[in-house]
């Protein structure tokens, strides 16, 4: 996802299958050498919607005992930074909420959250060891962001992702409390409207992300604003801690689109 327009492994309900899909698809094997070009996300498959190629390292995301499969979903979903829509009665409730949403302090607990959360109609996890290791060396290097909401000391909500140009990629979020993602995923789009960073990446479609706003666009078009994005400057420092602030969850209330 963080190529510009690619995401990685997806459990579609083909489950087991696409073990053997990608060795009997006649599918471009990647090395694992990072510097390899993908091939034009143009040639992804219609089915599996958006399968493009496997191999490469271990930054996709993958399931253990599956390929590493990269894929380009046609449509893809993403969030505009003003965009991010919060029910009335969601509101309502972030007036006397006490939690205070800030960035890159708690990354590995995040990520590791996303990973243990359980999902609904998801059987396990794709955050694997290997997942979050890479993750964390992308977060040190200054690429990958968490925005994390604390209710005092406590945890209960979060969002990781990936930062190229001024383009947001995002992975995963977590509630541990009801609506903890909806609060950490527009604490985010806040911040980054005020950066001036319009686009965040949702990936896949389904209901919870539509409900909360978010637009199903064409790949080609998806393509073509990522492209941009990710060749402008982005002028937000390595952690984003000390620009992003603290913000507490109430000041969200009438700020983001509602019913």
């Amino acid at each position: 996802m963080a190529a510009m327009g690619l995401s990685r492994n997806v459990d579609r309900g083909h489950g087991p299958l696409l073990q053997c899909m990608s060795m009997s698809l006649d599918l471009p094997r990647l090395p694992p050498d990072p510097h390899t070009p993908f091939p034009p996300v143009s040639t992804a498959l219609r089915e599996p919607d958006g399968l493009l190629a496997h191999g490469g390292d271990v930054f996709p995301w993958f399931s253990e005992g599956q390929p590493i499969l990269w894929w380009s979903p046609d449509p893809r979903m993403v969030f505009r930074s003003d965009g991010v829509h919060l029910s009335s009665r969601f509101r309502r409730s972030l007036r006397r909420c006490p939690w205070q949403v800030r960035a890159d302090t708690a990354f590995a607990e995040v990520i590791a959250a996303c990973a243990a959360v359980p999902r609904r109609g998801q059987r396990g996890t794709w955050i694997t060891r290997g997942m979050r290791d890479a993750y964390l060396d992308l977060h040190h290097l200054g690429h990958a962001h968490s925005v994390e909401v604390f209710d005092g000391l406590r945890l209960v909500g979060g969002i990781y992702g990936v930062a190229i140009g001024r383009m947001f990629f995002g992975e995963s979020m977590f509630s541990v409390d009801s609506g903890g993602s909806k609060v950490a995923l527009a604490a985010l789009a806040h911040r980054l409207c005020e950066w001036g960073w319009p686009l965040i990446d949702a990936q896949v479609e389904n209901d919870h992300l539509l409900r909360l706003g978010a637009e199903s666009w064409p790949r080609t078009r998806f393509v073509a604003a990522a492209g941009e994005l990710c060749h402008l400057s982005g002028p937000v420092p390595w952690p984003w801690t000390e620009r992003f602030g603290m913000l507490p969850a109430r000041a969200l209330a009438d700020r983001s689109p509602a019913d």
